[in-house]
């Protein structure tokens, strides 16, 4: 399986806010076996927003959208999605019995906060109030990092693919002075290797069999100068 993240925000492209919704997305969906393509930040803006992710569910076995969920002026991302797909935007009744079931009276409620795609199926938010929601091979969710993080555990199970095992070697070494043995390596063993220079080399070994990677890595530290991992 493989997919795209989309981050939508005016402050994450001014820098104003820092982007780990992206970070653990990707980390969470390759714990799980998918392969992450793409990851893109879009302003608030519709078209921009409903341009990349038509492209990418076109492109992608599934798209995560976060962010600019809600009633506000500058919450478009729901108005997006329905455009991308050509569906109406609609009060949906799932989600404001849902909240009124954990405790939120309707007329309490702003207007438009269970507008939703029509069609789609609402995900609850158990930390917050605006629902997300998933349509066609696209999930939607809130751009607040708990409110994301608890939606996104509620879907997990639907995103599937090969586990891959990792297995980091930091080498006190210059990257140049490593290529032989990086090269022996991908010989004899079934891994990737990525390399990351710094003040430290860290090498990342990965591959699709545990013991593989794990007998690559201790290879490796048998003819490499290793320093502690922080």
């Amino acid at each position: 399986m493989n997919a795209a993240v989309v981050t939508v925000g005016d402050e994450l492209l001014a820098g104003r806010t820092t982007n780990t919704n992206a970070t653990w997305l990707c980390e969470r969906l390759a714990d799980r076996g998918v392969t992450v393509e793409r990851v893109t930040t879009v302003p608030d803006r519709i078209d921009d927003i409903s341009s990349v992710v038509g492209d990418y569910s076109a492109a992608y076995d599934a798209v995560l959208v976060t962010g600019g969920l809600g009633p506000t002026h500058d919450d478009l991302t729901m108005e997006a999605i329905a455009a991308t797909f050509g569906r109406d935007l609609e009060t949906d009744e799932t989600a404001l019995e849902w909240l009124e079931e954990h405790g939120y009276s309707r007329s309490d409620l702003t207007t438009g906060t269970a507008d939703l795609p029509a069609g789609s199926r609402p995900l609850h938010n158990d930390a917050g109030v605006a629902p997300g929601a998933v349509l066609e091979n696209v999930y939607v969710l809130p751009g607040v990092p708990t409110e994301m993080r608890a939606m996104f555990e509620t879907v997990a199970e639907e995103f599937t693919g090969t586990r891959v095992y990792r297995e980091t070697v930091v080498a006190d070494e210059p990257e140049s002075a490593l290529l032989d043995r990086l090269e022996t390596l991908n010989r004899e063993f079934d891994v990737s290797v990525g390399s990351y220079p710094g003040e430290s080399v860290r090498l990342e070994l990965s591959g699709p069999d545990e013991e593989t990677v794990a007998a690559a890595a201790a290879w490796l530290r048998e003819r490499v100068e290793t320093v502690e991992e922080s």
